[in-house]
């Protein structure tokens, strides 16, 4: 069996912190399967609506020592970044411990991040080296799963998952409305304008993998 945990980190030289501070209604996700190398620093990320500044505050970022656009339009851009070697980073030690970090996003506090490991030891391993290292580590969900699997059936994401599930318990899908945008943002200390985009997407990654034949 494998161990699934969500997990927050949060520390100001993890990956993007400054970045992630100074813009908080942008998403960022890791990139999966992209030839991310943990250990030379370089990372592909995906960022949903980044804004005219977006980029400035790569520059003035600490822990990105380069940044290059590869790809996307003014909604959503993929860049390939090198960190330099004072950046905290998680990856390399949960490889160490086999594991797999299966998703990480941006959240109010960092990284938001959906880790797979093979036994509870892995994982209590990780979480003393993230004490170790001042990285604040909040273990948010934890679950077993009996066969590996490469992604969720509903093709979710874990920030639309909360969104939605966060949403639906707070009363914003009822009839009349019991909650509104703003107030499930609180609940999850983000953004209105993030947390509609999440909710709009994973409503629509919800209808393509559920409602729609191939």
């Amino acid at each position: 069996m494998n161990l699934i945990a969500v997990v927050d980190i949060d520390h100001p030289d993890l990956s993007l912190a400054p970045t992630i501070r100074e813009c908080p209604d942008v998403t960022i996700r890791v990139v999966p399967q992209s030839g991310t190398d943990p250990e030379t620093g370089i990372f592909f990320f995906l960022v949903e609506n980044p804004g005219e500044e977006f980029e400035t505050r790569l520059d003035e970022d600490h822990t990105v020592a380069e940044w290059q656009l590869v790809a996307g339009s003014a909604a959503t851009r993929v860049y390939r970044i090198r960190h330099p070697p004072e950046t905290k980073l998680v990856s390399p030690k949960t490889s160490e411990l086999s594991g797999l970090m299966r998703e990480a996003t941006t959240s109010a506090r960092g990284w938001t991040v959906r880790l797979q490991f093979p036994d509870r030891e892995a994982l209590a391993a990780l979480a003393d080296y993230c004490d170790d290292e001042d990285i604040s580590f909040t273990l948010q969900q934890m679950f077993r799963q009996d066969e590996w699997n490469g992604g969720e059936p509903t093709g979710l994401t874990e920030a639309q998952r909360v969104a939605l599930v966060t949403a639906y318990e707070n009363g914003y899908f009822e009839e009349p409305r019991e909650a509104r945008l703003a107030d499930v943002a609180d609940e999850l200390d983000l953004s209105p304008t993030a947390i509609g985009g999440r909710i709009r997407r994973g409503t629509a990654k919800l209808v393509e993998t559920a409602l729609l034949e191939e």
